[in-house]
């Protein structure tokens, strides 16, 4: 019966040879979190204003339905009430979706900001981790063959 090598050894003294940085995973996580966090701030920002136009838009309709729905002397007067309306919602409408439109260029400017500054930060890191790494396996290479000597 054939005996079944031992690689424990084996397997410790390699992973002995090639270190693993985990202060380079620990920064990678916390540049991932600070990305996230400012991302988040920027849609949370974006969606309270979208609130505050959508609320005052409303409030704005509501207040021009109340001068239609008032009565009127003249049956003509329904007509001009119900044309006034008509013409102040296009208005409305037109100014509210401009200030949408503000609003979505402004996220994605901000948007475009964070993610152009993460990608510059995490090709610096990831240049710098490369280069560790490097310097670690040629260490550790130089260590092998100079012991096996």
């Amino acid at each position: 019966m054939a005996k079944t090598q031992d690689f424990t050894a084996i397997f410790k003294d390699l992973s002995g040879a090639f270190p693993v940085d985990t202060k380079a995973m620990e920064e990678a996580f916390k540049n991932q979190t600070a990305l996230a966090e400012k991302m988040s701030t920027v849609a949370i920002d974006a969606a309270g204003k979208s609130t505050e136009i959508s609320a005052k838009w409303a409030k704005d309709t509501l207040g021009k339905m109340q001068a239609m729905a008032t009565a009127k002397t003249e049956p003509a007067d329904y007509a001009k009430a119900m044309t006034d309306f008509a013409s102040a919602s296009a208005e409305a409408a037109a100014e509210h979706m401009s200030a949408f439109a503000e609003i979505a260029k402004k996220v994605q400017t901000q948007t475009m900001e964070l993610v152009l500054a993460a990608g510059k930060d995490m090709s610096e890191d990831m240049t710098a981790a490369a280069k560790k790494a490097t310097d670690d396996v040629t260490a550790a290479a130089k260590k092998a063959t100079t012991a096996a000597k």
